[in-house]
């Protein structure tokens, strides 16, 4: 991450949900966001401000307000909102970084899901999204010109086995993101994801055979993977006015594995595998 502060975000205001501990995507956004002169909160369920760090984050922000919220509960955002309307007056910003699968979790099969746990799955990780949006329309604390942000993956477009039904949810969760931007482009209000590098975070880990998944595109990207710590100084620039113009987009911040077929590491590799196999 940049030491360097730009003043980016001076006079915004904002929300940010998700972090957890320093290994969060969202933790290093907060940092950023801070760094670059914005106020904000912080949100998470509660069992997160119990678990995890975000206390500390608090206070490495300024002493940022902690807000505990259930994002696929919508009283418990229409209730943020109103709180954080209170704190400071109408926001500039929203950042989504939420997501959950207890398919994954258990390594239910793609085939053989439960449907109960895939509900969850879609709910947690994409309708909510579409409900934070939704309640912060309501309570009416969205700035014209705002900017809103979502964490996404290219296991929307492309299939990643053990990602199972966490490629169904980031697919929702960019349409719902599409849908948004259309209806509010009139305010100039901006809604983007941001498909991140596989990322090492808590959740990230605890996807099987998510090491072997790294190091995949680690191999394939030309600048390697993005870090969390990168991800949000790019995600600042969405949140800031020098991309007022960008919205409705998927964008891709991989370090262009998006972009590769194959790279000249992985030839090499399999070269290599077959000259052992074939003497």
């Amino acid at each position: 991450m940049s030491s360097k502060s730009y003043g980016l975000l001076e006079g915004k205001k904002g929300i940010i949900f998700g972090p957890l501990d320093e290994k969060s995507i969202a933790w290093q956004i907060a940092l950023a966001a801070y760094r670059e002169g914005a106020r904000f909160a912080i949100s998470n369920v509660k069992v997160a401000f119990r678990l995890g760090t975000v206390e500390e984050l608090a206070k490495l922000c300024g002493n940022a307000p902690l807000i505990a919220c259930d994002a696929s509960n919508s009283e418990d955002l229409e209730q943020t909102f109103e709180q954080l309307k209170n704190e400071y007056g109408k926001i500039d910003f929203i950042v989504h970084s939420i997501g959950m699968s207890p398919n994954v979790r258990k390594k239910r099969p793609y085939e053989d899901l439960n449907y109960d746990w895939y509900h969850k799955t879609l709910d947690v990780s994409a309708m909510s999204l579409h409900r934070m949006i939704a309640a912060a329309l309501k309570k009416d604390v969205l700035n014209d010109g705002a900017s809103i942000v979502a964490l996404s993956y290219i296991g929307a477009q492309r299939i990643f086995s053990t990602y199972s039904d966490m490629s169904d949810a980031k697919a929702l969760l960019e349409s719902i993101a599409r849908n948004f931007g259309a209806r509010l482009g009139k305010r100039g209000i901006r809604v983007n994801t941001v498909s991140q590098s596989p990322t090492k975070t808590t959740a990230g880990t605890g996807i099987e055979g998510f090491d072997a998944l790294y190091d995949f595109a680690e191999k394939i990207s030309p600048l390697g993977n993005a870090t969390a710590e990168d991800c949000a100084d790019y995600v600042v620039t969405l949140l800031s006015d020098l991309t007022r113009k960008v919205t409705m987009q998927n964008l891709y911040h991989d370090g262009g594995f998006s972009s590769m077929g194959i790279s000249d590491e992985i030839i090499e590799l399999l070269y290599q595998k077959h000259k052992s196999e074939n003497p």
